[in-house]
């Protein structure tokens, strides 16, 4: 089994205003980043090397970061260390707070690729549920790797 994991945001202007010039600017070097971290597996990307001009939503500001990991404790070292928790700490400055769960995670076959629909799907379902197998977050993991504390 492995760990896929969804997060989305909405940017606070088009992604080629002024003020998102710093996060445009970052995402293929943390995307490299994320392609050669341990327990990496696949993340979607459009025909640029990102996902943002993928659909998720019909509000063309939203945005999502979908992908595969083999484990928990590969994604929290990857998001909580080196220079993408220095990217994560920047959020503020290009993405407004949303409502509703921005992050779930779940787990999927080791020959799964999930995409933006299912995506979407767990999202709402943490949104209604809370916490489930179906959908859950790092700090109320569910499944394969819950004995393992990050």
């Amino acid at each position: 089994m492995l760990l896929a994991q969804v997060n989305i945001a909405r940017l606070r202007a088009p992604l080629d205003a002024p003020e998102l010039q710093g996060f445009v600017e970052g995402l293929a070097p943390i995307n490299a980043l994320a392609d050669a971290a341990p327990g990496f597996v696949w993340r979607l990307q459009d025909e640029s090397g990102d996902a943002t001009s993928v659909v998720y939503d019909p509000d063309p500001l939203l945005i999502v970061n979908l992908s595969v990991w083999e484990s928990a404790e590969a994604l929290h070292a990857f998001t909580y260390t080196g220079p993408h928790v220095e990217f994560l700490r920047r959020r503020r400055d290009w993405f407004n707070r949303l409502a509703t769960p921005h992050l779930a995670l779940w787990w999927v076959d080791d020959q799964h690729r999930p995409t933006p629909a299912e995506a979407h799907d767990r999202l709402a379902h943490l949104e209604a549920h809370g916490p489930t197998p179906h959908a859950f977050t790092l700090s109320k993991l569910h499944g394969p790797e819950v004995l393992e504390t990050i």
